[in-house]
């Protein structure tokens, strides 16, 4: 991969996270739901975090990336997207952004799986990782939420 495409890809993805962010603020702000709310408003600033995170490494380039594993419990695997309204309530919310998550995590790894160079290969396996582990966080909330029973 050209360093040019690297810096593109690494450019959409800051994108991407911009989109995220937008889009659970806009939950945030128009949910009624205050646990909701405050989630989605701490999502929103996470997205933030995630920008500044690629926009280094667009600076320090490739080999600047390291990301501890995270479990991945594949709970999204089983979850259908549910539509986004204004009346949403906490656990739809919840399995909203875990969706994003996945998708982020997927596009990711797909990524890695086509990048020639091994520093490339590596920042889209640790980008991967950073995206599983903000799933595996949403799916402990979701968990606690949709199986209050368990505890």
């Amino acid at each position: 991969m050209k360093p040019e495409d690297f810096r593109q890809i690494i450019s959409r993805a800051i994108e991407g996270e911009m989109e995220a962010h937008a889009f659970y603020k806009t939950v945030s702000d128009r949910v009624q739901d205050a646990a909701l709310k405050d989630i989605f408003a701490e999502l929103a600033g996470d997205e933030l975090k995630h920008r500044e995170f690629l926009q280094g490494i667009l600076e320090k380039g490739p080999a600047a990336l390291h990301v501890e594993e995270s479990n991945d419990y594949k709970i999204a695997d089983t979850l259908d997207s549910p539509p986004l309204s204004l009346d949403l309530n906490p656990v739809d919310g919840i399995i909203l952004a875990i969706r994003k998550e996945l998708d982020a995590m997927q596009l990711y790894t797909q990524l890695a799986q086509v990048a020639g160079d091994p520093a490339e290969k590596n920042t889209f396996l640790e980008l991967a990782k950073m995206e599983k582990g903000h799933k595996a966080r949403l799916e402990d909330i979701y968990t606690n939420m949709a199986f209050p029973e368990v505890w």
